[in-house]
């Protein structure tokens, strides 16, 4: 098995995109809030202009972490029910491709987080440059969150399309990761994925399946955080 690419955004990067997307949002807005560190550098960020009075804002979170930091931070929180869609959204992310498509789901929480990217009219994905990547695939495996029972049945259909699936094991329990619908996780290693919108159908259509994450055509904006201190803004063509 080939071994995981690991890269670390420093505290320094995670702070300079999070406060250039809160830049970005206007008063009046509903925002969706993205789930992990660099994300919550973002939700803080805001939360200062809020307090500030700067903004009167919504946010629709993406995981129960999430609306915690944003609880924390003084955000409003909304849900999309309560929304006509969401103005913009800012997240993390495990690879991006040239052409902005995504791995996300580190976290566990890559189906919301793809609901709400899918409901935003801008969707802006906070990373550093060891996140960017020729070929989807090559360094982190696809999570693929899947009903318990249908485990067995999911791993074979995934290694015969080429994958690799292992189930994801909590860090400090017994048992596997659960996420926030309840389902169990596998990560998928690929040697690469030639065609991502191929591979997102195919994963989709397996029954058992509730979502994974590959993201395709969701990501308008990428900001790259550079260790010299500079951010990156990639929009797509």
């Amino acid at each position: 098995m080939r071994a995981e690419t690991h890269t670390t955004m420093s505290e320094s990067a995670k702070q300079r995109v999070g406060d250039v997307v809160a830049g970005w949002v206007e008063d009046g807005m509903t925002v969706g809030l993205g789930t992990g560190s660099t994300a919550v550098r973002a939700i803080e960020a805001l939360g200062r202009r809020v307090r500030a009075g700067e903004l009167d804002v919504r946010g629709v979170a993406t995981s129960f972490f999430a609306e915690r930091a944003a609880r924390e931070a003084g955000i409003r929180l909304a849900t999309l029910d309560e929304t006509d869609g969401i103005d913009l959204a800012f997240d993390g992310a495990d690879e991006v491709t040239p052409d902005l498509t995504l791995i996300k789901g580190r976290g566990a929480a890559h189906a919301r987080e793809k609901i709400v990217a899918a409901a935003s009219r801008r969707f802006v994905v906070l990373v550093d440059a060891g996140k960017l990547v020729d070929r989807l695939g090559t360094a982190w495996p696809v999570p693929v969150e899947v009903h318990p029972m249908a485990v067995a049945p999911v791993s074979r259909a995934l290694r015969a399309m080429g994958g690799d699936p292992v189930l994801r094991l909590g860090a400090r329990k017994d048992g596997p990761v659960v996420t926030d619908q309840g389902f169990w996780v596998l990560d998928v290693r690929f040697d690469g994925i030639d065609d991502p919108a191929e591979m997102d159908r195919r994963i989709k259509m397996l029954p058992g399946v509730f979502d994974h994450g590959i993201f395709v055509g969701l990501a308008t904006d990428v900001l790259v955080g550079h260790e010299d201190g500079s951010v990156e803004h990639r929009a797509r063509a």
